[in-house]
């Protein structure tokens, strides 16, 4: 007689009973993350063109920066803070996305979403619910590397302070310079990096970590007005916290796409107000 406490047998790889295409969200997943990797890479290695800066746009007086070379502490272009350091290897190319990237990149990495995403879309853990698993154990993410993922709530601090960052960027981007003269105006590329900031800000204050510190830790928020009505601010932005990941990474990364052409003259920024 067989045992009706027993645990069912685990399904092998790939085995379930699901009737629907259950493999085309994580290899939707997989393809958006590779195609976002492979690009910032590529424009982290490729800050010139034709020996120029390619990822600040100046022409016509505008005054455009990439998201993925903000702030930019070492550079060539007048945001930077510094110049190219002397003791940068000259073997090695040299860029400022060096400097910057691993802090929206962390954020991203350790989120709470992500984790679930590529988790499924990399590594099969598991491919899709109710699809078995290449694996027989669960670890989980007690032991290292996976118990890194813990820092999240500190590359959140971080995340904060690059989106004031950006929005400086972002109105910089309404202030152009002609004749030598500084006055407003509305490029293509001032609203390109305004929503940038906006979407980015939308993922950002959306963050589970930031809801817990604001208000999530308390058992009756409705006590702390203050705290209730944050809290209740971040968890609308949290219920669309997916949507809000993938506009915003697929933003982040047209912006330098935008800006990066309108330096290289094969995009034409549009002047909206001059």
């Amino acid at each position: 007689m067989a045992d009706v406490n027993a645990l069912p047998q685990q399904r092998s790889f790939g085995q379930t009973l699901r009737p629907d295409a259950w493999w085309l969200q994580p290899l939707a997943v997989f393809l958006g993350f590779s195609a976002f990797i492979v690009y910032s890479t590529w424009a982290a290695f490729h800050p010139l063109y034709n020996g120029n800066c390619a990822y600040w746009f100046n022409g016509g007086g505008a005054n455009y920066l990439s998201p993925f070379f903000s702030p930019e502490i070492f550079g060539i272009s007048p945001h930077a803070w510094f110049g190219k350091p002397s003791w940068w290897p000259h073997w090695l190319i040299f860029s400022g996305a060096f400097f910057v990237l691993w802090g929206p990149g962390g954020f991203r990495f350790t989120c709470y979403y992500y984790r679930g995403a590529y988790y499924k879309a990399f590594w099969a853990d598991p491919s899709n619910c109710a699809v078995g698993e290449p694996r027989k154990s669960y670890l989980g993410e007690k032991y290292f590397p996976l118990i890194i993922q813990n820092v999240h709530r500190y590359f959140m601090y971080l995340a904060v302070i690059f989106i004031l960052v950006l929005a400086r960027d972002a109105w910089d981007g309404y202030w152009f310079v002609e004749n030598g003269v500084k006055h407003f105006g509305i490029g293509i590329g001032s609203l390109v990096l305004t929503l940038n900031v906006i979407f980015l800000s939308c993922y950002t204050f959306g963050c589970h970590s930031l809801r817990h510190l604001i208000g999530g830790f308390l058992n009756a928020p409705s006590k702390h007005p203050a705290c209730a009505k944050s809290y209740s601010c971040v968890s609308c932005l949290n219920k669309r916290h997916m949507m809000w990941a993938w506009i915003s990474l697929f933003w982040v990364g047209f912006t330098d796409v935008y800006v990066r052409l309108c330096a290289m003259g094969i995009w034409h920024d549009i002047r909206i107000i001059s």
